[in-house]
């Protein structure tokens, strides 16, 4: 107007003008670049197991692949109403709540057979680990199988050299298989925890500890009984394709991996 373009122009004519051009300085993306100086080859062992691979041999009948971690901090928040379900709107969540308490919630996902094993605990660590552990191999297939790979991220729980030794020594036939540092998307239960964040904890309306560990845990049982082995489309070809843009400088876009 000031330069006699036009002689009227409203706000919404301006707001299409940049919606066009895509310029958006509001909007951005996080990113990380790979830190882990074996990223490639830790990552391709992962992925390699998703496809039923090991040492470039295929895995037999008698091997099976768990992902595991835990999702923290886990609040129980009782709200000061009742939500209000209503018909031809959104559900209505009172936003005032008390907190009582928090748990985490550690799974196990066979990426295979899609069985879920789960436990909550009050907090992480060795001990609570282990317990999940013993919840899957003390049980059959596992028990007798002839080699069960943990694949992990780098949490304190289960991280490094000393992690995998001690795993071998509550099981023998127990291999863990750790992710590179600031790869947790390789793990395949941070899917699952994905599906339990939607399904289970949003909204977050909970009277207690009790009530949120029996939901987790009612949901896990229920999840198994309907689902199917993530579609898992990420390739070592995949992997080296993003490796080869982060080397030049270029942000790679996250593909979803199933």
């Amino acid at each position: 107007m000031a330069r006699g373009i036009v002689a009227a122009i409203s706000g919404v004519t301006v707001w299409r003008w940049l919606k066009a051009d895509a310029i958006r300085p509001w909007s951005y993306r996080s990113w990380i670049s790979p830190r882990d100086p074996l990223f490639a080859e830790r990552a391709g062992r992962v992925i390699d197991l998703y496809h039923r691979q090991w040492a470039d041999e295929p895995l037999g009948p008698d091997d099976y692949v768990i992902c595991a971690d835990e999702k923290t901090s886990i609040q129980a928040r009782h709200r000061a109403s009742a939500g209000r379900p209503g018909p031809h709107r959104a559900r209505r969540v009172e936003s005032d709540y008390e907190r009582a308490g928090a748990l985490a919630y550690l799974a196990a996902w066979d990426v295979h057979r899609a069985k879920v094993f789960a436990l909550c605990e009050r907090t992480t660590g060795i001990e609570p680990f282990g317990r999940l552990v013993d919840l899957v191999m003390g049980q059959e297939p596992y028990r007798s199988a002839k080699r069960v790979f943990w694949a992990t991220d780098n949490g304190s729980s289960h991280r490094g050299a000393a992690s995998a030794q001690r795993l071998a020594g509550w099981y023998p036939n127990a291999i863990q298989v750790t992710t590179p540092v600031h790869a947790s998307w390789l793990n395949q239960v941070e899917i699952y925890f994905s599906v339990v964040q939607r399904k289970v904890l949003m909204p977050n309306e909970t009277e207690s500890l009790k009530q949120l560990e029996h939901r987790l845990l009612e949901f896990g049982a229920y999840y198994e009984t309907v689902a199917t082995p993530f579609e898992w489309r990420f390739t070592r070809i995949d992997l080296k394709n993003v490796l080869s843009r982060v080397d030049h400088g270029e942000q790679y876009p996250q593909r979803l991996a199933a």
